[in-house]
């Protein structure tokens, strides 16, 4: 009943969202599933690992297709976007924590930082 009730506020909190509030989402989803992976591999669950990193792949490269080159911040992000892809790779051949550790960091932090830029956008229309 619970998992309803979230799947309905997902749903809702998509459809209703900007386009810097779905780039939030898809940035939550990814620190989520990389974090989500890292549990499965404490747990020794190495196909739900597999499955986390797959989505967390998948995420990262929604995000890279959706960006528009004409901007050098686009050409910036994509180039972190390959770069957090290869260390999925890399951790998904080796289980080596400290790659995907880094890709949570840098998740975490993209998190963060959007979630700052869209209260200075929201603060900058309230003005």
């Amino acid at each position: 009943m619970i998992q309803n009730y979230q799947n309905q506020y997902q749903k809702v909190r998509i459809e209703t969202a900007s386009p810097g509030e779905l780039t939030l989402i898809l940035y939550e989803e990814l620190y989520r599933k990389l974090n989500l992976s890292k549990k499965h591999l404490a747990m020794k669950d190495i196909e739900a690992c597999g499955e986390s990193i797959h989505g967390a792949r998948s995420i990262l490269n929604e995000l890279a297709v959706t960006l528009d080159m004409k901007y050098e911040i686009s050409n910036q992000l994509f180039q972190l976007y390959d770069y957090y892809i290869r260390r999925l790779n890399q951790f998904a051949t080796t289980k080596e924590v400290s790659y995907l550790d880094e890709a949570i960091e840098f998740a975490k932090g993209m998190v963060t930082t959007w979630k700052e830029a869209l209260q200075i956008i929201k603060a900058g229309n309230q003005a």
